[in-house]
């Protein structure tokens, strides 16, 4: 798979919908991957790749529901734009509800399905900065030793109330100490604030 963030992947087991959606797409400038069937597009696909999935319903095997759920409930998630010949109310709402842009049934005009497309890539784009903001806070969380974490981790669970005299009473250390291991760790995460630094670290949590 490519790390193009425009890449638009089509999981569809006609092989004549994939070439006609490879070609009217690239026409307009998306880079395109096809594939035949949910497991192949499973197969293929990389943790942290963004872009967006043009998704059938109706495939044999796995069918479109199946695969967005099993993308789901292993973080895996890529805005999806369900396309399908015959599903019906009770699908598309489903697949709404689990964060579908879109369910549209064919036959539909390209020009509205590039629209979905571009508001796809939109909501990858998002999600891939707040991914990477999250890597970032926890390759930087990760520098801190077994101290100052327990010390980050204080503050997280109690941001009104965990003054420098709590947090010393807590871990019966003097509160000098703790005021020379807050700034410390504000200046390994790089945050100007404890206000910075909570929400650092809420991020790195997202990860998990």
């Amino acid at each position: 798979m490519t790390d193009n963030k425009e890449t638009v992947f089509i999981v569809d087991d006609d092989e004549d919908i994939r070439s006609s959606l490879t070609r009217s797409l690239s026409k307009r400038g998306f880079v395109v991957e096809t594939f035949d069937s949910a497991q192949a597009f499973l197969d293929a696909y990389e943790p942290g790749l963004s872009g967006c999935i043009i998704l059938d319903y109706g495939m044999i095997g796995m069918n479109g529901l199946e695969l967005q759920q099993k993308l789901v409930t292993e973080g895996r998630a890529l805005p999806i734009v369900f396309i399908t010949g015959h599903g019906g109310v009770p699908e598309s709402v489903q697949a709404m509800k689990a964060g579908a842009v879109d369910f549209l049934e064919k036959p539909f005009r390209t020009d509205t399905l590039v629209e979905r497309i571009r508001q796809a890539l939109k909501i990858s784009a998002a999600t891939s900065e707040t991914r990477k903001k999250a890597l970032r806070a926890k390759m930087m969380l990760d520098t801190l030793t077994t101290r100052e974490r327990e010390i980050v981790d204080m503050i997280v669970s109690n941001p009104s109330n965990t003054t420098s005299k709590e947090i010393a009473r807590a871990l019966q250390i003097s509160p000098r100490t703790v005021d020379h291991h807050r700034a410390r760790i504000l200046e390994k995460m790089q945050a100007n604030s404890m206000v910075e630094l909570i929400d650092l670290a809420i991020a790195s949590q997202r990860l998990s």
